[in-house]
């Protein structure tokens, strides 16, 4: 069954990067596209959702498996947080400018509850296939090894 090939891993098994790396990357990623959300429209967006949601998948397809907590949980504390920082600094931009600062941040989180949700929805997935991938990838190579080894030995005791 097996030609002695190495193992190419699929999509799900590809991600090895350091939750740190990753969660760094997506905060890059994620705040040129703040700033021109509030240049172009002076608030965050439907172009600040999409970006969100596919920066969520790209973190949980990148991170490497023993990190999969950190970016399960990334999700709602990296929405949490830039909400709280624009509450803070320019609070106009995710809630009323006269809202405290507890109901800016509520507020702000209501406004991307959708991005949010499919965000959050779409990292678990992802996490999940990559487990199931990686499982499954292993119970193979684990199983394949014994009948590989008893067809090798196979000709030898036919000969004895």
């Amino acid at each position: 069954m097996s030609t002695g090939a190495p193992h190419r891993r699929t999509l799900w098994e590809e991600g090895r990067h350091p939750a740190r790396l990753v969660v760094a990357g997506t905060c890059a990623v994620l705040l040129p596209v703040i700033a021109l959300d509030l240049l172009v429209f002076g608030r965050l967006g439907l172009p600040f959702d999409v970006v969100f949601v596919l920066a969520c998948a790209a973190a949980a397809l990148a991170v490497r498996p023993r990190d999969f907590f950190v970016v399960g949980v990334l999700p709602p504390l990296l929405l949490a947080a830039v909400v709280v920082v624009l509450a803070v600094t320019a609070r106009g931009v995710v809630a009323d400018p006269h809202d405290v600062l507890p109901q800016a941040v509520v507020s702000g989180l209501a406004h991307h509850s959708g991005a949010l949700v499919a965000g959050y929805a779409l990292t678990l997935v992802v996490l999940a296939l990559r487990q199931l991938a990686l499982r499954n990838a292993g119970v193979l190579r684990s199983s394949a090894a014994p009948r590989i080894a008893e067809r090798s030995a196979a000709p030898a005791r036919a000969s004895r």
